[in-house]
């Protein structure tokens, strides 16, 4: 896979893509990301990609040309490409959009910034996303977010077959409690039902430390969650 960043702000991935997973994945032919400036894209002397407002009001709104110049170059490296802005008006980004995502050949992540984004730049994108309900500075962050959530997904970046099988969000719920050596910390003890090698017993332990983490703490996940009908009778004994 692909990734391209493109950005005002090339030096803010130069740590994090040479660090931990994501620099494996590198090293391991998994992934290849590009940093792309957006001032690459602009025609005038002082590489401006902002612009006032028609209407007035307040800040500066980056400027569509030097946006979709950018966009049409990736597009012709590669048709594939899927184009994605970062922006507080997409829709929320979760594990299924990971998933999906991960399936593309080649995405193209751009980061916003300033007050806002030409809104014309929806006629040249196939999907704006969302990280949440708060303000940033920019779309480097939420753009490094999709990045590590995607890339954690392509086959063999985290080792054996099915290591991202069991993690929060993958079945719809929050992930059971996790539990190494020692036994017991400061008179803390690991369950003991995880010490007796029934591996069955474990299984549905987990199962449900999962639905209950999940009813107590993020409870409107159920609403999209597989649960079986031995599920939902766990679920009932914990009201």
């Amino acid at each position: 896979m692909q990734i391209d960043l493109l950005t005002l702000f090339p030096e803010f991935f130069a740590s994090p893509l040479s660090q931990s997973m994501l620099y494996r994945a590198q090293v391991q032919g998994a992934v290849t990301y590009r940093v792309i400036n957006l001032r690459d894209f602009t025609n005038d002397r002082h590489q401006v990609t902002d612009d006032r407002p028609f209407g007035g009001g307040p800040g500066m709104v980056m400027k569509i040309e030097p946006l979709v110049a950018a966009i049409r170059m990736a597009k012709e490296q590669d048709p594939e490409t899927r184009v994605i802005l970062l922006g507080p008006g997409g829709a929320g980004f979760n594990q299924a959009k990971a998933l999906e995502l991960a399936g593309k050949s080649h995405l193209l992540l751009i980061c916003g910034h300033y007050e806002g984004v030409d809104d014309r730049i929806h006629f040249y994108i196939d999907e704006e996303l969302s990280i949440g309900d708060y303000i940033l500075t920019g779309g480097e962050i939420p753009a490094l977010i999709v990045a590590d959530a995607v890339t954690r997904l392509l086959p063999g970046v985290l080792g054996g077959e099915g290591a991202t099988e069991e993690e929060s969000f993958q079945e719809g719920l929050l992930e059971y409690p996790h539990y190494t050596r020692p036994r017991v910390f400061e008179g803390h003890e690991v369950p003991q039902v995880l010490l007796e090698g029934d591996h069955r017993r474990i299984a549905r332990w987990r199962r449900c430390q999962a639905l209950a983490r999940t009813v107590t703490r993020r409870p409107d996940l159920l609403a999209r969650a597989v649960l079986s009908k031995e599920d939902r009778e766990f679920i009932k004994s914990l009201a």
